[in-house]
Order: C-alpha cells, then structure tokens, then sequence
C-alpha cells in the first residue's frame, strides 16, 4: 500500500468493513442470547452514574497521557505539532484502528497524517508511532509476566494454565522479536526487502509488463533506513525511555482500575487476581487481526474466563457495555470527526 493510499484505505476496503461489522453483530447476539438479554438489560438498568463517569475520566487521562507519550517521542526524532493537534490525529488513527479488521490503518495513519498535516517525513512518522506501540508494550510484557504466576494460583485446570501462559510468553517473545528487528538496520532491511520482493511478485501477476523490483529496491532501503534511525532514536533516548516507561506504565494501571470500575458501575466487585489475569488476555485477544477492535470476540473471551470466577455472563457483558461506551465508541466517534476535518482540509 503506498503512503498516500493509506487515508484511502476505508472507502476502498468499504465492503470488507461492513461484513466484518455484520460478523460483530452476529457474535454479540449469539453472545447475548446465551446471556440472556433481559438478564443484560437489567443489569444495566442498575448502572451507577458515578462509576460511569468515573470510567469516562480514567479513558480521557489515558487518552492524555498516550498523546504525551507520543509528543515526547516526536520531540527527539523531530518537532512535535501542538498538544491539541497531535491529539487529533491520534484520534483519527483510533477511528481507522477501530473500524478496520487487525488494525490496519492505525500506525500507517498516524504516520500519513503528520505528513501531509505538518510536513513530518512519513517514514519519521512511521517510526515515532511503531516507537509508541513499543513503550506500550514493555509494561504490557511486565503485566504478562505477572499474569503468568499468578494464573498458576487460580483455581483453574492444569490445561487452561499452561495455555495461557504459553500464549502470554508467546506474544512476549514475539514482540521482543519485532522489537529487535526494528533496531537492527540489516535485519530491518532483509524483512522489508523479502515482503516488498513478495508483494511485487504477487501484483505483478495482475498487471500487463510486471513491475521491476530493482526499480523501488533503493526506495526500500532509504525508508528503512530512515525509520531505522528515527526509531533507535526514540528508543535509546535515556529521558525519553524512563518517561516513556512510567507513562506506559500508568496507562496499564488506569486500564486495568477502569476495567475494575466497569463492573463497579453494574454492581460486581471482580477478584483482583482474576481481574489483571483476565484483562491481560483480553488484550492479548485484541491484537487478534480478526474482527474491528475485537468486538464480540473480547467478550466472548471475557465471558468465559469471569465464569469461572464466578461472575455471571449477564454482569460480564453489562460491564462491557459500560467499557465499551468510553473505550471504543466515544473514541471512535470524536476519530470520525477529526478525520473528515483533515480528509475535507488535504483535499481542499
């Protein structure tokens, strides 16, 4: 996909959107039937306005917080637009994150919208934003961890305990991986070349004379490059990474008290072990490339697990209501307005 496509990327991938949104909407349901909707309802009918606003505070201090965070990166590899501008765009990449199946518009966005807003080369921007996801990352692997002993304590079946920690340390390495080819030029390199030299093959296929791989070779390298630099850059900023950690860090915090609070607002007071135990796989099922920001899925997963903390499903999918209105859908909303503000301000 060329960087200029990528704000594109919705209205030509339109029809993929909507099918993905019907399979939500059929996983809610069933989700919801075995749940029992008028159970679901009334929990919700009890839901406390206090809590509810509380969660919308915790989402708005995260949402802050991560703006800061990728401000501060920005800063060390270039100049940084405003607070309230960078915040902006931040929310038009959760608007392209959350409608699009395995968030694929969202780091690319961010990236594609620096550019043409304030000028940010987009393989800078590119690199700031993979530089964001690894500060979130490396508390994420801390929690993981945490996570992994403490599901050895839970009474659950010896199965479910190595399954689960199995897919922890999975994806912990797995990121340590990525992590570690974003920071090594060649390694870097032979990636991008071996899926660019892919990719040309595969369109080559549908298109009369083929493309020439050793024409975009040179292009590849300068951009990976580029990124390469921006990226070290960011990471190997002393300042940057303690700050960096510690706003990371705060950020799981809030999430995992919203989370708590979500069931507060309906009336439940989760287990603290469950609760950082579960949430860890909830996140885990949400980097899933499967469904628009794992709706349904998350829950069902969710469902699953509190039972056997001795949650019913009825309060499980009541408090994902409660956590979705502030998580997903106000984000996702306040992202569509800010993206037809800069797609009608590029293309005017």
């Amino acid at each position: 996909m060329e960087e200029s496509s990528v704000f594109d990327y919705i209205r030509e991938n339109r029809r993929t959107i909507v099918l993905s949104f019907i399979a939500v909407a059929v996983v809610i349901f069933l989700i919801g039937f075995f749940a029992g909707f008028g159970d679901i309802l009334r929990a919700l009918e009890g839901t406390s306005p206090y809590f509810l606003a509380l969660n919308f505070v915790l989402e708005a201090i995260i949402l802050i917080l991560w703006t800061l965070r990728w401000r501060l990166i920005l800063n060390v590899v270039d100049d940084a637009p405003s607070f309230p501008r960078l915040m902006m765009l931040l929310f038009t990449s959760i608007f392209g994150n959350n409608i699009t199946p395995g968030a694929a518009g969202g780091e690319p966005l961010r990236a594609y919208l620096l550019r043409e807003v304030e000028g940010t080369p987009f393989e800078i921007g590119f690199a700031s934003s993979t530089a964001d996801r690894v500060f979130e990352f490396i508390p994420f692997a801390l929690i993981s961890i945490l996570s992994a002993v403490l599901i050895m304590t839970w009474e659950i079946s010896i199965w479910t305990r190595i399954v689960v920690s199995v897919l922890i340390l999975v994806t912990i390495a797995g990121f340590s991986l990525a992590v570690y080819a974003g920071m090594n030029k060649k390694i870097a390199q032979r990636i991008a070349l071996s899926v660019t030299r892919r990719l040309v093959s595969w369109f080559s296929r549908f298109r009369e004379g083929g493309i020439s791989f050793a024409g975009i070779h040179e292009k590849v390298i300068f951009y990976i490059n580029r990124f390469n630099d921006g990226f070290s850059t960011a990471i190997t900023d002393r300042r940057v990474f303690v700050i960096g950690f510690f706003i990371s860090l705060g950020m799981w915090a809030l999430d995992v008290c919203r989370l708590y609070v979500c069931f507060l607002a309906v009336g439940v007071s989760p287990p603290a072990v469950p609760l950082i135990i579960i949430y860890t796989v909830g996140i885990l099922i949400s980097l899933l490339p499967i469904l628009p920001g794992s709706l349904g899925l998350r829950e069902g997963i969710l469902v699953g697990l509190f039972a056997v903390a001795g949650i019913g499903a009825d309060y499980v999918m009541a408090a994902s209501v409660v956590d979705r209105i502030a998580s997903y859908i106000a984000p996702t909303l306040i992202g569509l307005i800010a993206a037809v503000y800069y797609g009608k301000q590029m293309t005017s």
